[in-house]
């Protein structure tokens, strides 16, 4: 957001200083002094007057007020101006050896024409060249442009974000629910505007989360009654085999129906988050599986203060310690601090998940192989409900492969005290 704050200062900058230097530079080809041959001939016409006057009547010139010398005046010589004025002398009149010299006693340049042996006549003539400092009211014009066009630039900068700004900030108040917070809407036209179309979409999403979950509860809740009719229809099945296939079959619709409500009261439920040791927990959990037959391999006890629910969390972690458990040939367990966050490691020495399939882990009812559904427990929700917990309380869990073979999977939560309160920088 900072980076489209700058191009956007930026580019409105570039506009308004090219726009200023644009006009600057039609106005100063629109008002440029007259040509140089538009003022030095006129000059020069006078020079060739006044050299006439002395030399026909030298008292009476220097009556008028010329000015007679027996050298040129003093100053330093102005190269340019004296060409230019010789040149200009013998274009309108008889060529003469002219020198143009500037002074520091006077503004105005001084010619000095050599009119032989009547001496220099010194005469005064208007200087062309823009006046000292240009150079610095120059830049004095191109630093307010720019001072100006940046003080403007900021401000329509800041305006034209403020809707953006509101975007920002609701995404990063999104709730665990999926739904985002209600924006009070006040300000300009255009933020009433942003913030009314957000909380319209927060309500849409609401009503369409609890319509889903209403949906899968309802269904999961009104399958168990046919469901108990097919097992006792199935219990008077003479066939022994054939009667312990449909027992099966009806345990394992029973068994999806159960996971599929317990997912739906997972993200419906507001089970507050206390302090949570994440050692002792996770230690816990792997040797209450451990006494249930599982193959696990408990973590050293390592004190991890975590900001959760307890029971949901531990839901999390019996969930994805079976799954390598059962998945993956036994679960090793793994703790540590990164950063402020606690972090557990649940490793495992199974095939692994294909590369192309390990992003759809936390999609409910994924199985990477379909065909093993009925060899191994479960519905296949056991990843999406811990997903579902751990990102709850502000964690994130990934899942990768191990080399040679193996999965891991990485669970991290913010350490009491020092990231709790970060739910939006975690997500």
């Amino acid at each position: 957001m900072r980076s489209l704050r700058a191009r956007i200062v930026a580019l409105l900058i570039l506009a308004i200083v090219t726009v200023v230097g644009l006009a600057t530079f039609a106005a100063s080809r629109a008002l440029q002094p007259p040509l140089p041959e538009a003022t030095m001939e006129p000059v020069a016409r006078q020079l060739h007057l006044l050299a006439r006057l002395v030399e026909n009547n030298r008292p009476e010139a220097v009556a008028a007020g010329v000015t007679l010398d027996e050298v040129p005046a003093q100053g330093r010589k102005q190269e340019g101006p004296s060409r230019f004025l010789a040149r200009s002398l013998a274009n309108t009149g008889e060529a003469r050896n002219v020198i143009v010299t500037r002074s520091a006693d006077t503004p105005a340049l001084t010619a000095s024409v050599d009119l032989g042996e009547e001496g220099w006549l010194i005469v005064q003539i208007p200087d062309q060249r823009p006046p000292p400092g240009g150079w610095m009211v120059l830049g004095g014009w191109i630093a307010l442009i720019v001072i100006g066009s940046t003080v403007v630039s900021v401000f329509a900068a800041s305006k034209i974000m403020k809707p953006l700004e509101l975007l920002q900030g609701a995404v990063g108040r999104i709730g665990a629910d999926g739904v985002l917070a209600h924006i009070p809407e006040t300000g300009s036209g255009e933020l009433k505007a942003t913030a009314q179309a957000l909380n319209r979409l927060s309500a849409r999403l609401k009503s369409a989360m609890e319509s889903r979950m209403r949906l899968v509860a309802a269904a999961g809740h009104d399958l168990r009654t046919p469901m108990t009719r097919m097992r006792l229809r199935a219990e008077f099945i003479a066939d022994d085999v054939e009667r312990q296939k449909w027992l099966d079959d009806l345990e394992e619709l029973d068994t999806i129906a159960d996971s599929a409500i317990r997912l739906v009261r997972e993200e419906a439920s507001n089970e507050g988050a206390q302090q949570v040791d994440l050692g002792v927990l996770s230690r816990e959990v792997a040797e209450e599986l451990a006494q249930l037959g599982y193959k696990v391999t408990p973590p050293p006890l390592e004190n991890l203060p975590v900001a959760a629910g307890p029971v949901a969390l531990k839901r999390a972690l019996r969930n994805l310690i079976i799954n390598a458990s059962t998945h993956g040939k036994g679960a090793t367990i793994d703790l540590s601090r990164l950063d402020g966050r606690a972090i557990m490691t649940i490793s495992d020495a199974g095939p692994g998940i294909p590369e192309d399939l390990i992003g759809q882990v936390f999609e409910p009812f994924f199985r990477v192989d379909a065909s093993r559904r009925k060899s191994l427990p479960g519905a296949g929700l056991g990843l999406a409900i811990a997903k579902e917990i751990i990102e709850r309380f502000a964690g994130r869990i990934t899942v990768a492969n191990r080399k040679p073979h193996g999965l891991v999977q990485t669970i991290s939560l913010p350490l009491a005290g020092e990231g709790s309160g970060s739910e939006g920088d975690q997500r």
